[in-house]
């Protein structure tokens, strides 16, 4: 299935790229590439090593700018957004970077609060409150508030960057590698609380992943980055493909593993708060 292909899901696209064409000097890292996300759908995306899985959700979100092509968001062109209706747009998306991106002189709660800073005019007050409510919202006992991203585990610093991509209710999520480097429990209850969020927030994600496990466990569709365009489907969609990479990504051990498994073992995240050696 190619990226022109149909929604996985129903209403107008939340994301839809059209005609990508992204480079860098000489360098073309997408050329005529098209992508799509449905509302409420959990968008995986994979490739091979310099196919620019990063570049693609930075260029959607504005940090790379397109040669060529148009990226609607939630509706509009954001090629054509005024400086002040495309702060309006970043406060409907949240973004949670590799190890969470935290500010290190800052706390937890302080990191929580940029985004409210920068796009509110709440009260300090306020603003605390809504932080406290985000870290109990990804599974952080309370305490984790007044420490630093250095007082805190990998798997903790990850859901403080959740927390803070959740700050301002947005209404789509971007993740960049978020079990990178988490041991496999910490990585399922991480994929599980994600999950639980998307559902109980009514969130579209897009999630830049490496890990098999993620893939299985919540992702509706995914989006292979193959020869600078995009191939969409399923998992079991495609696998029928004839793509060596594809076969090779699916099916070499690691994909067989997880597709023995059915995705990743072990505690639910609801169970229990995040440990502090995750």
């Amino acid at each position: 299935m190619d990226g022109a292909a149909a929604n996985g899901g129903t209403g107008s696209p939340v994301i839809e790229v059209r005609g990508l064409r992204t480079q860098f000097g000489s360098q073309v890292i997408h050329d005529g590439l098209d992508f799509q996300v449905a509302p409420g759908e959990i968008m995986g995306v994979v490739g091979g090593s310099g196919t620019g899985k990063s570049v693609l959700l930075r260029t959607i979100i504005g940090l790379n700018r397109p040669a060529a092509g148009e990226i609607v968001v939630l509706g509009r062109d954001t090629g054509g957004l005024k400086p002040a209706e495309r702060r309006a747009m970043q406060r409907r998306w949240g973004v949670l970077f590799q190890d969470g991106a935290l500010f290190s002189s800052l706390t937890v709660e302080q990191n929580i609060e940029v985004p409210l800073r920068e796009h509110t005019r709440l009260g300090a007050a306020f603003r605390r409150e809504i932080a406290g409510l985000k870290i109990a919202l990804v599974g952080l006992p309370p305490d984790s508030a007044n420490k630093y991203p250095a007082q805190l585990s990998g798997g903790m610093r990850k859901r403080a960057g959740l927390a803070r991509a959740l700050a301002l209710d947005p209404e789509i999520l971007f993740l960049d590698e978020p079990t990178a480097g988490l041991d496999p429990i910490g990585a399922h209850r991480f994929d599980s609380l994600v999950k639980e969020l998307s559902e109980a927030l009514g969130l579209s994600l897009v999630m830049v992943t490496h890990d098999l496990d993620s893939l299985h466990a919540i992702c509706d569709r995914v989006s292979v980055l193959i020869d600078k365009r995009v191939r969409v489907g399923t998992i079991d969609e495609l696998m029928q493909l004839p793509d060596a990479w594809i076969q090779d990504y699916f099916r070499g051990p690691r994909g067989r593993a997880a597709l023995t498994s059915g995705g990743p073992a072990g505690p639910s995240p609801s169970a229990g708060r995040e440990s502090e050696d995750a």
